[in-house]
């Protein structure tokens, strides 16, 4: 496959349509979670499309701000989807996950409880553990362990919030979901379902993060690139969340693209690494600002 590396396009907005009314509700804690800055991805989507596609669906938070009226979330880890499912189809139930490990946590030790639950997870990978975990682990940093997958990051400093205050992120996440349906599928078949005239918006993880990260390890870019191609082909919009700089703009992550394949770029801010605050020990990490590349193919 022959590669060649777009220039940087420094408009900001040049060409962007309205952006919606920020999101800032936050069901999961996660790591690469795009709410803060949704909107501003949002406002350089087409004025018009079908139905609306996330194929690395992770916390949601594109779709969430965007509140399609016919989407498709899908993501390959198990776990993560059971959460979506259920808000889908049973919102009480998934106010009961959260409560009953809530107060499984704060009924004794702290950190003994979160350690309890992480090693519940860990021996059977389940939505309702997980949950919980996104909420309570260090900033929400979901890391895995390479040698046997399991989920190692310590408890947060933070007090998860209270069950009454989940249950109401519940409700207004399932108003605005209520137009999605959600399955576990490889990204490359939840591309291929893709219509003309359809809006894919891609959130792969990053290919200079640090493999630990949920969904690093098997990634493999070119893929996605061939995949991307083929939607472009038959009349799909696809925007491409990738490495862009870090460093607050100072160290650019050299991302080969193939030549043709998007019409468009733009540079987005997305704040600091967490990675790197946890990495470095819970520090300020000023210097440690990143920005996107959001690459459209139209």
């Amino acid at each position: 496959m022959q590669f060649s590396v777009l220039k940087t396009d420094a408009a900001k907005a040049e060409g962007a349509g309205q952006a919606p009314v920020p999101f800032k509700t936050q069901l999961l804690k996660w790591i690469g979670n795009k709410q803060k800055f949704a909107h501003e991805i949002i406002s350089f989507f087409p004025p018009s499309y079908g139905a609306y596609h996330e194929p690395f669906l992770g916390a949601a938070g594109v779709m969430a701000t965007l509140a399609p009226k016919r989407g498709f979330g899908s993501d390959i880890f198990a776990p993560l989807i059971e959460i979506w499912q259920t808000l889908s189809t049973d919102p009480s139930l998934l106010k009961q996950w959260y409560r009953l490990r809530w107060e499984e946590f704060v009924s004794g030790d702290r950190v003994a409880a979160y350690e309890r639950i992480k090693a519940r997870y860990n021996a059977a990978p389940n939505g309702a553990d997980f949950l919980f975990l996104t909420r309570s682990c260090y900033g929400g940093v979901v890391r895995f362990r390479k040698r046997d997958g399991h989920m190692s990051t310590p408890i947060g400093a933070h007090s998860p919030i209270r069950p009454q205050a989940f249950d109401a992120r519940v409700d207004r996440w399932a108003e605005r979901m209520a137009g999605c349906r959600f399955e576990r599928l490889d990204y490359s078949a939840a591309l291929n379902r893709a219509s003309p005239g359809d809006l894919v918006y891609c959130d792969p993880p990053y290919a200079h993060s640090q493999t630990i990260l949920y969904g690093a390890q098997d990634f493999d870019l070119s893929q996605l690139m061939e995949a991307i191609k083929a939607c472009k082909a038959r009349g799909v919009y696809v925007a491409l969340s990738i490495d862009g700089t870090k460093k607050s703009g100072n160290r650019a992550c050299d991302i080969e693209v193939p030549e043709g394949l998007f019409e468009r770029e733009r540079m987005v801010n997305v704040g600091r690494s967490m990675l790197k605050r946890f990495q470095m020990g819970g520090m300020t990490c000023e210097a440690e600002g990143v920005r996107d590349r959001l690459l459209l193919t139209y």
